[in-house]
């Protein structure tokens, strides 16, 4: 849901990499002198250029990735273009992007029923470094990808990554995505609304989406064929690995677990099972897309999404899926209405399996931070003046026995540097967090890194201030920012430091890239501090 608007040392290597990412991206392809041959595995023609949606890494940990791409000559017909029969894919990494020091290789068998990808799980890698790996199918080869794995547990490097979301085709150019990988980050969290279902002309007029509102498997897989299409996406996608989750615009606006946001039988929401016919398609075509492992494959209606990624003793990353297993919204989801109902202990965000799982999480963790990246507002957002608690009702305040349970267990359990990560809302903000909101005098437990939209509400506006009552009724939140972007993390076992990276423009592309704001967590004193 969307609430009411509100030059390096490694650049030489940067500008070489990005350039064959580039080239490769547009339909070159890149050999590699020295590579060991690879036995032929596939047969010797596909039709037309495969890899036209390029290809994407994910999931990193210490010995593996998972490599990613689709076959799809047509990308936006509804078999891609290719035949109704497998092929066999053929997958190298290497240690240098011109491929003379292959480490591993394979074969994936990419199949109709999948719609021709494949999600090679390779392990057998070297802790904390940095690969690149290409595809082959019949006599085509992939661009070039560059990925990087997780640090070895134990180990305290710095952590260098960006997390995104709200990615609105039809609103504006993904421009920031390409800012991104020039930053060549260890790894990208995107936090949902990865695409928009929306049907074409609805949303914005910069680009149109392809074909009418997503309901069927056909429609959901046109569309992520569509968004990859994107340069500046696959470029990200080929620059570093991706840990995703999703939110509601990926299956239906505002949709909690098998309740659609209307009953429009014209987009397949009129009964439960017609709508669980159509979260089915929106999965199987998210986990098709998506740098996943296989096993996350969904079974029927359900994908599961919520995972833990440790990186050494730096980091820690709960990853939380906030729409699949939550109870319907309270109040219909209005905007700034409030009652018992936000606090009705039956109403979960998480659902009891997944809430049990992350106290689990943050109890096992041994790094210096605890990192929860997820998607939906966490800290309390009150719109109206006076004792009205108001409230964001698509996000938690909607859910605030679930919130109370989050922070009592890092209250109780002194969970040390805790961190929570956010979409969603289309703005910046950073906010403390305590259990009790209300109550500034009561103690700090961690912090939200708030982070705007790609280009989901255009180009958005210079003002960083919301509107004094934003300011009067949330002492907890220290910075608003209204343009798009967004945030650049470095975690130390010293310090987390978040840079707000803000283009003034997305209706138009090319715009430069700035820091807006930065802050800093010093390791062991919660709370945020402005640099």
């Amino acid at each position: 849901m969307t609430p009411p608007r509100t030059s390096s040392p490694n650049s030489l290597k940067r500008r070489g990499f990005l350039g064959i990412a580039g080239a490769a991206g547009a339909g070159a392809v890149l050999l590699g002198t020295g590579a060991a041959p690879v036995a032929s595995a596939a047969p010797k023609r596909v039709p037309g250029d495969p890899f036209q949606l390029g290809v994407a890494s994910g999931d990193p940990l210490p010995d593996g990735v998972v490599l990613w791409t689709r076959l799809a000559p047509k990308p936006l017909d509804d078999d891609g273009g290719m035949p109704d029969r497998p092929v066999a894919v053929r997958w190298e990494i290497a240690l240098d992007e011109r491929f003379r020091k292959v480490v591993r290789r394979g074969v994936e068998h990419a199949v109709p029923a999948e719609a021709h990808t494949v999600h090679a799980d390779v392990r057998g890698l070297r802790p904390h470094h940095e690969y690149y790996y290409r595809f082959r199918a019949g006599d085509a080869v992939s661009p070039v990808g560059r990925t990087r794995t997780a640090p070895a547990p134990g180990t305290s490097p710095t952590v260098d990554f960006a997390f995104a979301s709200c990615a609105n085709w039809e609103q504006g150019h993904f421009t920031a995505y390409r800012h991104m990988a020039e930053e060549r980050p260890d790894v990208v969290f995107h936090l949902g609304d990865y695409l928009y279902e929306y049907a074409a002309g609805v949303n914005g007029k910069v680009r149109t989406h392809h074909g009418d509102e997503m309901n069927t498997l056909a429609e959901y897989r046109a569309r992520h064929a569509q968004y990859k299409t994107d340069p500046d996406l696959r470029l990200l996608h080929a620059t570093a690995p991706f840990v995703v989750t999703w939110d509601d615009h990926e299956t239906d606006n505002n949709y909690a677990d098998l309740s659609p946001e209307n009953n429009d039988a014209g987009q397949g929401n009129d009964t439960t099972a017609r709508f669980a016919a159509r979260r089915r398609a929106a999965y199987q075509a998210y986990w098709e897309h998506m740098p996943l492992r296989r096993l996350r494959k969904p079974v029927d209606t359900a994908l599961p999404l919520y995972r833990r990624l440790e990186y050494g003793a730096t980091a820690t990353f709960s990853v939380l899926d906030t729409r699949q297993y939550r109870t319907n919204q309270p109040y219909g989801d209005k905007w700034q209405v409030s009652g018992p109902d936000q606090w009705d202990p039956k109403a979960t965000i998480l659902g009891d399996e997944q809430h049990a799982w992350l106290e689990r999480s943050l109890a096992r963790s041994r790094s210096t931070w605890n990192v929860v990246p997820q998607q939906i507002y966490f800290a309390n957002w009150d719109a109206v003046a006076g004792p009205d608690d108001g409230g964001y009702n698509d996000g938690w305040d909607g859910y605030r026995a679930s919130r109370d349970r989050v922070l009592g267990y890092v209250e109780e359990r002194r969970i040390d540097n805790f961190v929570v990560l956010t979409g969603d809302v289309h703005n910046n903000w950073t906010n403390d967090l305590r259990r009790d909101f209300e109550r500034p005098e009561t103690r700090l437990l961690g912090s939200e890194f708030v982070t705007t939209s790609i280009t989901s509400g255009g180009d958005g506006s210079a003002t960083h201030d919301p509107g004094q009552v934003y300011w009067d009724e949330n002492p907890h939140t220290k910075y608003y920012s209204s343009r798009r972007g967004y945030v650049r993390c470095s975690v130390s076992k010293q310090q987390y430091t978040a840079d707000y990276r803000v283009v003034d423009y997305v209706t138009r592309p090319g715009a430069p890239v700035r820091t807006d704001k930065s802050f800093v967590i010093e390791t062991g004193v919660p709370g945020v501090q402005a640099v």
